[in-house]
């Protein structure tokens, strides 16, 4: 059922006319984040403007974000620059929709409730003990690199099983190759209508090639394993729908892929905006080693420990509130509605920015500030902030669904890493944010490491 509102009587948004062709394109290709907040700052919380002759609405209040998200959900499908991912990921969680995308949540669902994604914290202690095997005291290392390889092993083992290092290795030199060549493909799928083909480059065809021939090889040897695994991958393969029926090859191959780079690529980036923001405030440091020595004493953080460390856990949310891995949601309207006093025509793509909403001094007095202890009182339950002014996995039905694996791998990579290592930033880096699929450090993250001495 769609949530439509006619509401032929009421006046389109505000916001810049830009270029009669263009609209407000080449602002866009300059910087879709700077773009944002200008229309933010100069026309408030909602604005329209063109893509080209795409129409486009930005929503940056928390109201307003619930309406799409949450009570009209309905009512929108994921906005047009999806397509990006569609050509890779298929008809996975990401960018499916409708009955089928209901379907498959509800049997991709079971594989991330509590109970099952506890057994992978062991993997999660097991992986960063054997990477940090390799730092050396004082050696400078790209530590959004190093995040990136860190997490690929935890998920490959998280989803296949022990044995795919060098598996892991390949799919995450063709991710990063996805990676590097969002926005362009992202700019054609809003440009091109539907019925005509996207152009690919060959390197992203090999890279699809290359991806689909691993994980389905994958599947295939697990199908004809007899042994069960205790892993993500065996989950999926076990789980059925209402009728009985399992997932086909080809469904699995686009959830695995769909798990794959969500629970890489953002969790990487979450702890390397972390560490960055860690070497700029010392007293935040500071605080977070006291509550780690305090309670693990040297030892490798296990899951029942996460209700031991607040402050880490709020280091971790401060951290996605200034650099969220997912910087803005996408979604287009089915109907025409109402939000805010104004008209949205059905076709527009409505876009709701993290970056901009999180940075509101509104809801977040001295936004720029990194503050943990915004956290401390849980400011969302207690009604002191609204519950869309943060919003790092985003909400409603189509909420993140490894939200719960993300931040335990979060905090407890955090806890096992900040007890052993301090990081200094190289002093002739440069941290600028390059906003992909997720938000990343555009030329890594050079630093230098330094061993914590023992308590």
């Amino acid at each position: 059922m769609a949530y439509a509102v006619m509401t032929p009587h009421l006046p389109l948004p505000p916001g810049p006319r830009g270029n009669f062709f263009l609209g407000s394109a080449l602002d866009l290709a300059h910087s879709w984040p700077g773009h944002s907040e200008r229309c933010a700052r100069e026309y408030g919380d909602i604005v329209s403007y063109r893509f080209l002759h795409v129409p486009i609405c930005q929503l940056t209040h928390p109201d307003h974000i619930e309406a799409v998200l949450v009570r009209n959900a309905a009512n929108f499908h994921k906005s047009r620059d999806y397509g990006a991912l569609k050509f890779f990921l298929g008809n996975g969680l990401l960018t499916n929709e409708g009955a089928s995308w209901q379907a498959q949540r509800q049997l991709v669902q079971p594989a991330f409730r509590h109970e099952n994604i506890a057994v992978y914290a062991e993997i999660m202690a097991k992986s960063a003990a054997a990477h940090l095997s390799r730092w050396q005291d004082g050696e400078s290392r790209d530590l959004h690199q190093e995040m990136g390889e860190l997490t690929l092993d935890i998920v490959a083992k998280a989803l296949f099983g022990a044995k795919v290092g060098h598996v892991a290795e390949t799919i995450g030199e063709e991710v990063e190759a996805v990676m590097e060549r969002f926005f362009t493909q992202a700019a054609l799928h809003f440009l091109i209508p539907d019925k005509f083909p996207i152009p690919k480059t060959l390197r992203l065809i090999r890279s699809k090639k290359r991806l689909d021939e691993i994980v389905l090889s994958i599947i295939r040897e697990r199908r004809a394993s007899k042994t069960p695994a205790n892993d993500l991958l065996q989950r999926l393969l076990d789980a059925r729908d209402e009728h009985g029926a399992r997932m086909s090859d080809d469904q699995l191959r686009e959830e695995v892929m769909t798990l794959f780079i969500a629970g890489h690529e953002t969790t990487a980036n979450a702890l390397t905006w972390t560490w960055y923001l860690l070497s700029q405030n010392p007293d935040v440091e500071k605080r977070l080693t006291a509550e780690l020595d305090s309670v693990l004493a040297g030892r490798a953080p296990g899951l029942a420990d996460l209700p031991r460390l607040p402050y880490t856990e709020m280091v971790i949310k401060e951290s996605m509130r200034l650099y969220p891995p997912a910087w803005g949601v996408g979604r287009q309207a089915l109907e025409d509605f109402e939000v805010g006093g104004y008209r949205i025509p059905a076709g527009t793509n409505v876009f709701i920015m993290q970056w901009v909403t999180q940075r509101d001094a509104r809801f977040f007095p001295e936004p720029e500030r990194f503050d943990p202890e915004r956290w401390r009182d849980d400011p969302i339950r207690k009604g002191h902030i609204p519950r869309f002014a943060y919003f790092p996995f985003g909400g409603g039905p189509r909420v993140c669904i490894g939200a719960g694996f993300a931040m335990m791998e979060a905090i407890l990579l955090l806890a096992t890493i900040a007890q052993r290592y301090r990081f200094t930033l190289a002093p002739d880096a440069v941290v600028t944010p390059f906003f992909s699929v997720t938000l990343r450090p555009k030329n890594g993250l050079p630093m230098q490491i330094h061993r914590r001495k023992s308590s």
